[in-house]
């Protein structure tokens, strides 16, 4: 058994610009967890030497995107092949870049593929430069190189692969791959593929028009693509679905939305997590090894967090909070302090998540929160997603607006570095999204492994994880529920969380132990990987 891991991106380190998000860092995790286990799995990804981007803000509140150039000499080693593409009538050359990541029973080859070679034509070179960058002709084309080039490239590199397991559509061109080799056998075909969708809108799906397809892919697309990819457009998704044994979403609720999306197909779940070692901050690292040793290669003997000395675990919730807040006051000169309880609230800025909800009556927020509570904001927005970067802009107005009364800060250029130090350093983390659009989430998981607790709609994992107030708050909502209603129960829930519970220490630190003892043997990729083995990969 070998399993062959295709994804558009990979967060793996800060230092690595080949990542946006959750998928890219959830991919990372996935295969950490897999090197921890000793899972024979090798993965592919394209190699983006301007990244995603890095995130300025002007002083107008305005997102700039900064894209500097990325040397991956220092991580990885160029190997010495190219294999060849077929992209718009043309031979595409394509390298191969190799990271060897060191788990605790084996290592993992991730091979990152580039187009910027002398080989092609400048246009061909620019094509993997831009993580989610330029139009849909470089959309498809790097789909194609994921695909087509992952899987050449890995005939060379690799003997025995089992399994490919494409996460989300956007390497779904492998299959087609696979078909030209097992000439034409479907069935052969669907018995090497799986998949795992992220998706829980229809606007999260890649679909391409046909004529664009057959311009980039010409006769590589078979004669029978619309019965694969669907009749009114080559839509990815459906190609992995309808080539793959097996499909799965990515939370409970996320699965049924997924077989509503897509009906007529098994689809499963496999409900996300992420990865201990990494995500544990130094001052909870400690606190576990003193009380809980075996975590490290055993994440659900953390359930006996309840056990943990009151002291002890505040001692280590102090030191990961001071920490933050000195880096928040460095930046922003906001004069954040550590008697305050302090809330986050980091993720991608796009519509739906709703991040100016909390805004919706300022007088109550104001009178509620006024030397008691601190918020940290960040995240970014897609280059082209204007509303988000209208969100962005918002939110810092509305602080400016507010100085004095309103303790808020927006940290510019989140990444993963940002990320574990706000998910290692808050008292709460926040999240509302208009449910169901939220396939699962993995930010609050993160908080989970340092003591800190969730405040969330039920949405993604924390339906399935949420003992409303013993391990955190269920903010209510549903589809129809205006945004109002559901401010105003955020309202409720927040006043509840400082006058009940942070004020009280012993409530709190309870309600600390429940986040973890509850959340953390469940939300591991360690258990998420051993799912993947036990239902998909065997």
């Amino acid at each position: 058994m070998k399993i062959a891991y295709f994804t558009m991106e990979i967060g793996l380190k800060e230092s690595i610009p080949t990542y946006s998000g959750g998928l890219g860092i959830l991919a990372g995790d996935h295969i950490k967890s897999a090197a921890d286990l000793g899972l024979p799995l090798v993965a592919v990804s394209l190699l983006y030497k301007r990244g995603y981007f890095l995130q300025n803000i002007s002083p107008m509140g305005w997102q700039e995107e900064l894209y500097p150039y990325f040397d991956p000499r220092a991580f990885m080693e160029p190997l010495p092949m190219k294999v060849s593409v077929p992209v718009g009538g043309r031979e595409v050359k394509v390298g191969v870049w190799k990271y060897t990541y060191q788990g605790l029973k084996g290592k993992v080859s991730i091979y990152f593929l580039d187009a910027d070679l002398e080989d092609n034509t400048a246009d061909d070179r620019l094509v993997t430069q831009y993580l989610y960058g330029g139009d849909t002709h470089t959309r498809i084309c790097q789909e194609a190189i994921l695909g087509i080039g992952g899987y050449k490239a890995l005939k060379r590199l690799e003997r025995g692969i089992t399994t490919y397991h494409m996460n989300e559509g956007h390497s779904a061109f492998l299959t087609l791959a696979l078909y030209h080799d097992l000439d034409g056998d479907v069935d052969r075909v669907r018995e090497h593929c799986v998949f795992t969708t992220h998706t829980p809108v229809p606007a999260g799906h890649d679909v391409f028009g046909y004529d664009l397809a057959e311009e980039s892919l010409g006769n590589f697309l078979p004669p029978e693509i619309r019965e694969f990819g669907g009749k009114d457009g080559l839509n990815m998704t459906r190609l992995a679905l309808n080539l793959s044994r097996a499909c799965n979403g990515v939370s409970e609720l996320h699965g049924e939305v997924t077989r509503e999306m897509f009906p007529g197909y098994e689809i499963g779940h496999i409900t996300n997590g992420v990865h201990h070692l990494t995500w544990t901050g130094p001052d909870y690292a400690r606190l576990y090894d003193q009380f809980l040793p075996e975590w490290r290669s055993s994440p659900e003997v953390l359930k006996g967090a309840v056990n943990i000395p009151d002291e002890t675990l505040a001692e280590a919730e102090l030191s990961a909070k001071r920490r933050l807040i000195h880096y928040v006051n460095a930046d922003s000169n906001a004069g954040f302090t550590e008697e305050f309880l302090t809330v986050g609230f980091a993720r991608r800025a796009a519509a739906y998540k709703r991040a100016t909800l909390f805004f919706t009556d300022m007088e109550r927020l104001l009178n509620l929160t006024r030397n008691r509570v601190q918020f940290i904001f960040a995240g970014k927005a897609h280059p082209q997603d204007e509303a988000g970067k209208k969100l962005i802009q918002d939110i810092i107005h509305t602080a400016q607006k507010y100085e004095g009364r309103l303790r808020l800060v927006y940290l510019k250029n989140y990444n993963m570095w940002q990320g574990a130090l706000l998910t290692q350093g808050v008292d709460l983390w926040l999240n509302n999204p208009r449910r169901p659009r939220e396939a699962s989430g993995t930010s609050g998981m993160k908080v989970t492994f340092n003591g800190g607790i969730n405040m969330s709609v039920l949405d993604g994992w924390w339906r399935e994880a949420c003992n409303n107030r013993v391990n955190g708050w269920a903010i209510g909502d549903d589809e129809d529920a205006s945004d109002e209603d559901t401010a105003a129960d955020f309202y409720a829930d927040l006043e509840d969380a400082v006058t009940t519970y942070y004020a009280n220490r012993p409530q709190w630190i309870k309600m600390m132990k429940a986040s973890i003892s509850d959340c953390v043997p469940r939300f591991n990729t360690q258990r998420m990987v051993s799912e993947y083995l036990e239902k998909y990969y065997r």
